[in-house]
């Protein structure tokens, strides 16, 4: 099988969708590959049928273009040695995986894209709850950043162009909503980079899958690298979201 590439009419529909995407206040200026990846030949039926179309759910969900998805960022359960219990959400800030523990040895891996510099963050909470199809509400920090934010003060309605996605994993530390989440992105090729605000973006299939397994309650350690911070936020920021 040859390389993929993308053509002018894919490259200017990518453009235009992260310029959509600049717009609703959830990406940044920094660089974001927009280029299809060189997909090994060839991708196994598994793969097609685990990113596949979501006709069901309330939004339905298109298919994955997997030639935006390095190989490396498929979910996939691996071996993985830890000394947390099995339930535990790890997040690997170093390589841009998230990692459901499980038993005898093993986690159940998930591609993820970051927060972008100024927006990292390490430490453990838990997983209060999850929500399908949930409304963002912006904090007013990024509202002042972006103006153009200023018609969600009070909450975007649930939908594809939500930037919570499909699910959204509430991320608390003791009894304190800590505003970050786990959250859903139909944007294939922000998967592996540092984009976002804080929050932990998975591809809509990946985050559903998440929800689907992981417990209310249930530990998640985001790892320490040299630019992250520690988890704890200004309380004021009450029920705002960063994404």
């Amino acid at each position: 099988m040859n390389d993929i590439t993308l053509s002018r009419r894919g490259f200017l529909a990518g453009a235009s969708s992260l310029l959509a995407l600049t717009a609703a206040g959830c990406t940044t200026t920094a660089p974001v590959t927009t280029q299809p990846v060189t997909l090994p030949p060839p991708i196994s039926p598994e793969v097609v049928a685990m990113y596949a179309a979501m006709p069901y759910e309330q939004f339905p969900v298109p298919a994955v273009d997997l030639r935006y998805l390095e190989q490396r960022y498929y979910r996939q359960s691996v071996p993985y040695s830890t000394t947390e219990r099995p339930g535990t959400v790890i997040v690997d800030t170093a390589n841009y995986y998230l990692y459901h523990v499980q038993d005898n040895g093993m986690a159940m891996r998930y591609g993820a894209g970051l927060g972008r510099a100024g927006f990292e963050w390490a430490g453990r909470g838990h997983i209060a709850y999850s929500r399908e199809w949930p409304v963002w509400t912006p904090p007013s920090e990024m509202v002042d950043r972006q103006p153009e934010l200023e018609q969600w003060r009070r909450g975007q309605p649930p939908g594809l162009d939500n930037p919570l996605g499909a699910r959204a994993l509430y991320i608390h530390e003791g009894n304190r909503d800590t505003i970050y989440r786990i959250h859903g992105t139909g944007e294939t090729w922000t998967i592996g980079q540092a984009v976002s605000s804080g929050c932990v973006r998975l591809l809509h299939q990946d985050v559903i899958h998440l929800a689907d397994n992981v417990r209310a309650g249930s530990t998640i350690v985001v790892l320490q690298s040299p630019t992250t911070q520690p988890l704890s936020q200004d309380p004021s920021m009450g029920q705002a979201q960063l994404v």
